[in-house]
């Protein structure tokens, strides 16, 4: 009788460890669906009735790589938006000098490219505070755009984003998983067919802002060259198909500004200056 109240207690616990793991798995799953809705407003696509497209970038700067996306996308006359890592930001400010005298918005992606939904609100503020400094220092602009890394929010999160007046931006495409690395074609197959009007497409640049030139890091970490090849593929059999590109404050704008003051000019820093 011992031995088997001990088994049952022992069995209840492990059922009760595994439905934690589940309910923490689904959890995160919601936290990270970028349609979601739950914990607040955040954009996740353009008007539904224009033939418009933006193209986004994450994790960078990441020299060479995001300079010779850079590169494609002035030959091909588009232009982008790139979610800056602050860290990175303020390691290549040359980069983002760059994007923004192309035409390109930028787009706060928060310090260290951290899990947001660990953290407090002063947390919160302070990562996306340093990052927004990084890209001023730079560029001399404050954007009003954010995504959060991984794209998990939770209500705090979304609750300080909006209190220094970003708006949360997401994305309608599905991820290619070009951090894996397949092929070029690969990856503009993986997005092409998923391309509705006012869509939003991520694509990275970097890997979670890591100083891959300054730090000399393996290949397999920082290589971005398939994802400048399937730039071109996709941005040229989207012309094809009839799509403007537009950047993220444009899709935006053209929504009728789902935030006041949604842009990625000369404004006022989230704390003043």
């Amino acid at each position: 009788m011992i031995r088997s109240g001990a088994r049952r207690v022992a069995l209840r616990s492990v059922l009760a460890a595994a439905a934690a793991v589940v309910l923490g798995f689904t959890a995160y799953e919601v936290a990270e669906n970028p349609a979601n809705q739950l914990f607040g407003r955040t954009v996740v696509s353009g008007p539904p009735n224009e033939r418009v497209v933006a193209l986004t970038y994450d994790d960078g700067p990441n020299p060479p790589y995001t300079t010779r996306i850079l590169d494609v996308l002035d030959s091909e006359h588009v232009h982008a938006t790139f979610f800056l890592v602050g860290r990175a930001a303020a390691a290549y400010p040359g980069i983002v000098r760059r994007e923004v005298h192309d035409g390109d918005a930028v787009g706060n992606h928060t310090w260290n490219h951290e899990h947001l939904i660990v953290m407090n609100g002063a947390q919160v503020r302070e990562s996306l505070l340093r990052t927004d400094a990084a890209i001023y220092k730079a560029a001399s602009i404050h954007t009003r755009i954010m995504r959060p890394p991984f794209g998990v929010r939770d209500w705090l999160v979304l609750d300080q984003a909006r209190r220094m007046g970003y708006t949360p931006v997401m994305w309608s495409v599905p991820l290619a998983h070009d951090w894996d690395n397949p092929p070029p074609q690969v990856i503009a197959n993986r997005i092409v067919p998923y391309v509705r009007d006012g869509s939003i497409i991520v694509l990275h640049d970097g890997n979670r802002g890591q100083l891959c030139a300054q730090q000399h890091l393996s290949p397999r970490v920082c290589d971005r060259n398939n994802d400048i090849e399937a730039t071109q593929l996709i941005v040229r059999e989207l012309k094809r198909r009839g799509f403007r590109f537009v950047t993220v404050p444009q899709l935006i704008a053209m929504r009728g500004g789902l935030t006041r003051g949604v842009s990625a000019t000369h404004t006022p820093s989230p704390e003043g200056e």
